[in-house]
């Protein structure tokens, strides 16, 4: 035990002494505004900041650890939030091309339906020709389901192209605006006749037109049927721009079919024109096939 130098106990007992009696002064002393003992009001004076540090340290650290959870897991909804949007998106995507789809379908079905005595059948596009310079695709239509060399092959728009090769199950297409490709054709209205050619472009022209002749632009191109390949009055194109020519016109033609947008098309089993008031389809020799029996309407 520490020793008290002996000319200093008396005023360490004297200390003692008086700290003593304001002790128990604040023990029996009330402060009168709360009846509180004057001690317990002391004690608590000088705990409270201590105490008042401690609560806000521990708000604090509860607080950034409340908001590093609600983060994470705003974090997360965020997440599955764009997962959900990204699977609306391709849902929706699907919907729409099923919806394009079912239109193309039903507008291909209304014009066979309205032409039952003229044997067609439908056709899925499957694939492009590995040659870029060439207009050409694939069909899912081939000998077996009596597609023939140079049949003609449309959309409700107008003229696709002829088939130039036939497999089993599979035909190739040439489209109307490659550079071998080539159609009879005249004016609707004038009937003014020409041949329209395919110029390894999305546009066609129109050749052997006299510089002396009336041509305007918005004129519709109709077959001509003179190819022995395409029947009478089926849309080519629309005339989109003439110029004078030595010695004849210039004439381009935007074709009536929308070429890059194909995924369906028609194949016509014979060159009867489509028209509903033509002669019954039995009297009719089909495309490629002069002795073969025409047909039956094949919509498969």
């Amino acid at each position: 035990m520490l020793a008290v130098p002996g000319r200093h106990r008396s005023l360490a007992l004297l200390g003692g002494v008086l700290l003593a009696q304001v002790l128990l002064l604040a023990v029996q002393i009330r402060r009168d505004t709360q009846r509180v003992r004057l001690i317990r009001a002391w004690a608590v004076t000088s705990v409270t900041p201590f105490e008042r540090a401690g609560i806000w340290t521990i708000t604090k650290v509860r607080d950034t650890w409340n908001g590093y959870f609600a983060l994470v897991h705003t974090h997360r909804d965020d997440q599955e939030l764009k997962a959900e949007n990204d699977r609306l998106k391709i849902r929706n995507a699907e919907l729409e091309a099923a919806s394009a789809e079912a239109q193309r379908l039903g507008a291909m079905l209304g014009f066979m339906n309205e032409r039952s005595e003229v044997p067609i059948i439908a056709a899925r596009v499957i694939a492009a020709s590995a040659d870029s310079s060439s207009h050409a695709f694939y069909i899912n239509r081939g000998e077996a389901e009596k597609v023939r060399k140079n049949m003609a092959v449309i959309t409700a728009d107008g003229v696709v192209g002829k088939i130039v090769a036939v497999y089993p199950h599979v035909s190739q297409v040439l489209e109307i605006t490659d550079r071998d490709s080539g159609v009879g054709a005249l004016m609707a209205g004038s009937r003014i006749q020409g041949p329209v050619g395919g110029t390894g472009d999305p546009l066609m022209v129109m050749k052997y037109i006299s510089n002396d002749e009336t041509v305007n632009v918005g004129q519709q191109i109709l077959t001509s049927g003179e190819d022995q390949i395409y029947p009478k009055d089926l849309p080519v194109g629309t005339i989109i721009e003439v110029k004078p020519g030595n010695p004849f016109k210039q004439i381009r033609v935007k074709p009536a079919a929308h070429l890059d947008q194909l995924e369906e098309v028609m194949v016509l089993l014979t060159r009867q024109e489509l028209d509903t008031k033509s002669a019954p389809a039995s009297t009719t020799t089909p495309a490629g096939s002069p002795t073969s029996p025409t047909a039956k309407p094949t919509t498969r």
